[in-house]
């Protein structure tokens, strides 16, 4: 090979070379630059390594608990209430024990009353934010109630209610606070019934049936706990029939158990079955913290039904005796029914002269085994079926006596005539001493003695004396005022406190009512007569 094609080889060789290595050069540099580019761009993350989240298209899971949420919410109301200041002397009179059980039941422990029970079963406070009690300032406290008729009739606790001189309602979703009366209460089961004023369009809710309830089913209590209005909590029913032990609940008051959240402020919000129905009204919480603890009690609702029946009727309850009493300590009970060769029954303590059992011929010392041919297990039994039968149904009880079954026919009577020194109008809720009588205008009438008269120097006779008068009333905003003798009412003469009871009786919402008054003068401090007058609210109090 020449010199010059040797040397065109060589030329041609280093070329190649110079190619491949720039070429390799090129590969190995653009891989270095895409991973550092790579590794920077992740280092310059706030979360090296994090892969981003992604949101799946929405699917409905179960819907039975947002269905009844989207069902009983509009039914479901807060309730806000306002005491005006009370005087030592009024706030005991709201702290009085309660009259003794029902005369089916007499001669057991009478507990400390409603009071006593909230007291205990609320941690002092029913209400949660504000004092059981409204001291001399006055206060405000928070409960909840159900709508159960478009007319806007709503079911609440009448420890929610009790004693006060306004109560707003509030709808979930609706801003607006809407005034609200007392139709009625009912202080041994503590219900009350109220009405709505100016709100349209209510959603009742579904009643259900509290006797199908059994233990282990669902329950959703819905209600404003702490204020947090349409606050919705699930459970289940733990226990039926369940009395308070030294609770002073009454022997109407055979609670359904639960442990869905309830807390101060559900206080006459429904308790629902998974249907969406109100089998019952939240009433109390067993607690040491004043907060939930997995036991709330809710007064089932076949009970409310009844009572709220009655109220919307006549303004009150009456309830059935068959005039016997009985005691309630199991020791005594037990020991009387041995002696019969019995397991269950009521063993009758004393029998009321001339009531309905007396009448019968049923004496002290008889078992009731039976009523209308059901077994009576006790005497939450015997009540049970007394209360549910209207006053002057004939009844067939089974009674036992010396080892001999025998039946006898009783006629129902009404309990606050059977047992007035318990259950007569001065023993009632709301009620005063014998002589001094809520006439319902809102406003407190004694009957005018001799003495009281000249005592007062009212020299015309006739008349009742106003006592007192409630703030915020349809009396105190006609200008009646204590002291005042009313001695007219729409042109009918007064003489007593049944006279102003009957014309109130009378009177419907709506209407005109004039009073014509005594009061004293100012300047010569000589009684004068004068004239108030008014249009009744939508509601009488």
């Amino acid at each position: 090979m020449s010199f010059f094609e040797r040397m065109r080889t060589e030329k041609l060789l280093s070329f190649t070379l110079v190619v491949l290595t720039l070429c390799a050069g090129i590969v190995i540099g653009t891989l270095i630059t895409v991973n550092w580019g790579v590794r920077a761009a992740r280092d310059s993350q706030a979360a090296p390594g994090a892969t981003p989240l992604v949101i799946p298209n929405p699917v409905e899971l179960s819907t039975a608990f947002s269905q009844i949420a989207k069902q009983a919410e509009p039914s479901v109301v807060n309730i806000s209430v306002r005491f005006q200041p009370r005087t030592p002397a009024r706030v005991q009179t709201r702290r009085r024990a309660a009259p003794a059980p029902n005369g089916e039941d007499q001669g057991g422990d009478s507990g400390g009353g409603m009071d006593d029970f909230f007291y205990r079963f609320f941690g002092g406070n029913p209400f949660g934010n504000s004092p059981e009690m409204p001291d001399s300032r006055g206060a405000e406290a928070l409960g909840s109630g159900v709508v159960v008729d478009r007319a806007g009739y709503i079911l609440t606790n009448n420890h929610v209610v009790d004693g006060a001189s306004s109560i707003k309602v509030k709808f979930t979703g609706d801003p607006v606070s809407y005034d609200a009366k007392v139709v009625g209460v009912d202080e041994p089961t503590d219900l009350a019934v109220i009405r709505v004023e100016g709100k349209t369009e209510l959603s009742p809710a579904k009643i259900g049936n509290s006797d199908a309830v059994q233990v282990g089913d669902w329950a959703v209590a819905i209600g404003s706990p702490f204020g947090f209005q349409a606050t919705v909590t699930a459970g289940i029913i733990s226990a039926l029939g369940r009395d308070i032990p030294d609770g002073g609940s009454s022997q109407y008051q055979h609670f359904l158990q639960t442990d869905a959240a309830i807390n101060p402020g559900n206080s006459g919000g429904p308790l629902l079955n998974i249907r969406g129905e109100v089998i019952g009204i939240n009433t109390a919480i067993a607690t040491t913290t004043r907060g939930y603890q997995g036991v709330g009690f809710a007064l089932p609702i076949n009970t409310a039904a009844v009572v709220y029946n009655q109220i919307i009727k006549t303004g009150k309850v009456t309830r059935g005796s068959i005039g016997i009493r009985y005691k309630s300590d199991p020791n005594y009970i037990q020991a009387n029914l041995k002696l019969e060769g019995l397991s269950e029954g009521v063993f009758v303590d004393t029998v009321a002269a001339g009531g309905p059992s007396d009448k019968a011929g049923i004496q002290p010392g008889d078992v009731i085994v039976s009523f209308n041919g059901k077994p009576v297990h006790d005497g939450n039994d015997l009540v049970s079926h007394v209360v549910s039968t209207p006053v002057g149904t004939a009844v067939t009880l089974g009674v036992a006596r010396e080892k001999k079954r025998s039946e006898y026919k009783v006629v129902v009577g009404d309990i606050a005539q059977i047992f007035p020194e318990d259950y007569g109008a001065a023993n009632q809720t709301g009620a005063v001493k014998p002589g001094v009588t809520s006439a319902k205008f809102g406003m407190t009438i004694q009957a005018l003695t001799d003495q009281k008269r000249e005592s007062l120097g009212v020299k015309q006779s006739g008349g009742v004396w106003v006592v007192s008068v409630e703030a915020d009333s349809f009396a105190e905003e006609i200008g009646l005022a204590p002291n005042d003798v009313v001695l007219a009412i729409n042109r009918q003469n007064v003489n007593s406190v049944p006279d102003v009871e009957r014309i109130q009786s009378m009177l419907k919402p709506g209407e005109a009512v004039q009073f014509r008054v005594l009061r004293k003068s100012g300047r010569n401090g000589e009684w004068a007569p004068t004239y108030a007058a008014g249009i009744l609210p939508s509601t009488v109090q």
